[in-house]
């Protein structure tokens, strides 16, 4: 499929104006719209969001290719539109983009587009022609200097193999350097930076092959003859690929970015032999990253693979706790509160033995994450052992009633501890007959791991359960100021990077005091002001776009409402668009109206037994009109700031 096929005379235009990312996106959101390829707007614009949220789309170059795959999409299409004067699409290059490219694709069906949007970025990446498309005066001649870029780039095969018969010659040598490049949708950035990489390894008088690994699956694929016959290989990916076939080869792990803008040093790299050879040990892909990664990055991905993991079983079950304390009469037995009635004791016990599996799954999915599947087991062991509070000294005559549990503290130690012990006993267990090797996961590793973590996890409980209560304690016995700093400083973090590691590691904290055994007034406190912080980005947002419309594009205050229902629905990303577009003007009054929203919601003394669910869990909150003004306080002192700090449009 050619790309004139997908691109449109209704969906191209020239010489556009507009002043910010966001307007770029909406002006090629509605030319989509024009085109007959979506039935929702909102819908598939929210797609694009969603992706330059995980990383730009204006790869450089002046160019952008803004995408989205998802249900809105009736048929695959193209839109394009020049921009002369350029604008800030926060590209990779930090340079303004002038003309842009918005793929749509269907959420299910035929990949046949694929093809066309790898020629897309592929003759894009000719700075010539690009020029040509900036400087085309119709949109006739835009596309027919398209469709003649494309019949140059993409003769016929017939024709490749009658004019270059050295090619076989050249392939039955093999390729000095591979390439494989990903990028997580698999669509545009996947063919940039293959073909940036074969067109820099021609004018270094070397052949490279690139395997791209796009949504429609991997092309090109590299055959194990190749593989044992080149230097090297170059991995320009942002998702995890297929890295056994590489082992005892000088592989180079980078960024798919880096495939696009430094092809030369990468290639260079491989040729100078500078590059560490590859060993496979069967692990995860995020293990056969960890020479190329500082600890402190390992460290986080492996703790947010347990995070993302726990974080359903704690807001389904916690909200299903809340909602048992909402619906139940604490009057009929004060003792039994929660299950006092049939609805109330079905929500609370179903959310119980939901909220109950968060620890074991944190623990077990960092373990799984340093050590693959073998370590599944064994973390989620370890977790179970910490959340139980089992130590030598109560095992004989166990009871869940005075055992103390090393809680959230134990299950992060279990996770890391569970997975390197698995890391470990797969290198002593190399050491064993090949005739063994079938016994390795189903009977070796479980037991094995099993039996070292419980082990270990008996014998630390007491150490980490003893730091645990402490610091419960700690907690419990904050009050005026100092609890009052404390939620200044939880609510200012949820703002900071908004579903970044601030905001997780604010998150996380506060729904860890939810797991403590008997929580009171304290642990739910400091949950309530994660979430009121958590609200308020949106809101003053929201509220900045109502009431001093002057310094907002139309179409940010089209959006601005949606924040309303983003922020009363504690969803902080609702505010990433613009905190990404003007991060200057908007993030620090965002952090302040969060954390005077965090700190009144202490000094109220608030509380919430619920670790999601903003407006819609009000009923379970302590205090809820104090909370209420703890969060209408921080989104207007939010929007005031911003008022201040982003200055009226030039019109």
């Amino acid at each position: 499929m050619r790309i004139t096929e997908l691109l449109q005379e209704t969906t191209i235009d020239l010489g556009v104006k507009v002043n910010s990312k966001e307007e770029a996106i909406d002006h090629l959101v509605d030319l989509m719209v024009s085109g007959g390829n979506i039935t929702d707007r909102e819908e598939y614009k929210q797609g694009i969001l969603a992706r330059e949220a995980n990383g730009t789309t204006g790869i450089g170059g002046g160019i952008a290719i803004p995408h989205s795959k998802n249900a809105a999409v009736t048929k695959a299409g193209l839109a394009s539109m020049t921009v002369p004067a350029g604008v800030d699409y926060e590209a990779m290059d930090g340079e303004p983009s002038d003309v842009f490219f918005m793929i749509a694709a269907p959420a299910e069906g035929s990949d046949l587009h694929l093809e066309a949007l790898s020629r897309l970025s592929v003759i894009l990446m000719d700075a010539e022609f690009k020029s040509s498309l900036l400087n085309a005066k119709s949109k006739e001649e835009y596309l027919q200097l398209i469709n003649q870029k494309e019949s140059e780039k993409f003769p016929e095969e017939t024709e490749v193999k009658k004019e270059e018969p050295e090619t076989a010659a050249e392939t039955k040598e093999g390729y000095r350097v591979l390439a494989v490049t990903a990028c997580p949708t698999g669509i545009a950035h996947t063919y940039m930076a293959a073909e940036s990489l074969e067109n820099k390894a021609k004018e270094m008088g070397i052949e490279l092959k690139a395997e791209t690994n796009g949504s429609g699956g991997a092309k090109n694929v590299l055959t194990k003859e190749e593989i044992e016959n080149c230097d090297g290989i170059i991995v320009a990916a942002d998702k995890n690929v297929e890295m056994a076939r590489f082992d005892g080869k000088q592989v180079l792990k980078t960024k798919v970015a880096d495939g696009i803008n430094k092809p030369e040093e990468l290639i260079q790299t491989i040729l100078d032999g500078k590059a560490s050879t590859y060993h496979h040990a069967g692990g995860s892909a995020e293990e056969e990253t960890a020479d190329d990664e500082s600890l402190g990055r390992q460290v986080y991905k492996h703790l947010m693979n347990g995070v993302s993991h726990m974080l359903p079983f704690v807001i389904g079950g916690g909200i299903l706790i809340a909602l048992a304390f909402l619906f139940d009469n604490q009057e009929i037995n004060p003792a039994n509160f929660g299950k006092n009635t049939p609805l109330a004791a079905t929500l609370k016990t179903i959310g119980e033995q939901a909220f109950g599996f968060m620890l074991p799954i944190l623990a077990g999915f960092i373990a799984m994450s340093i050590a693959d599947r073998p370590g599944l087991a064994v973390g989620f062991v370890g977790g179970a052992l910490a959340n139980g509070g089992y130590t030598f000294a109560n095992i004989m005559s166990y009871d869940s009633s005075t055992a103390v549990s090393s809680g959230f503290i134990g299950a992060l130690l279990a996770g890391f501890v569970g997975g390197y012990i698995m890391v470990l006993l797969r290198k002593l267990f190399d050491k064993l007959p090949n005739a063994l090797e079938g016994l390795k996961p189903i009977l070796l590793y479980p037991v094995c791991g099993i039996l070292i973590m419980g082990v270990v996890m008996i014998a630390v409980n007491p150490v980490v359960g003893a730091i645990n209560t402490g610091l419960n304690n700690f907690l419990s016995s904050m009050s005026g100021t100092s609890s009052i700093l404390l939620g200044a400083v939880l609510g200012g973090m949820m703002s900071v990077d908004m579903g970044g590691p601030f905001n997780k590691a604010a998150y996380v904290f506060g729904t860890a005091q939810l797991t403590v055994a008997n929580a009171g007034p304290e642990q739910y406190a400091i949950m309530a002001a994660v979430m009121a912080g958590g609200m308020v980005p949106p809101l003053a947002i929201a509220l900045c776009t109502t009431f001093f419309k002057n310094r907002f594009t139309e179409n940010e205050r089209k959006s601005g409402v949606v924040n309303y229902i983003m922020g009363l629905s504690f969803i902080t990303e609702g505010a990433i668009p613009f905190a990404a577009g003007d991060p200057i003007h908007i993030l620090p009054p965002c952090i302040v109206g969060s954390a005077v929203a965090g700190a009144l919601s202490m000094a109220f003394q608030c509380g919430l037994p619920a670790p999601h669910g903003g407006l819609f869990v009000i009923g379970v909150i302590t205090n809820p009109l104090q909370y209420l003004l703890a969060v209408a306080a921080g989104a207007v002192v939010g929007m005031f700031l911003m008022s201040i700090i982003k200055k009226p449009l030039n019109k």
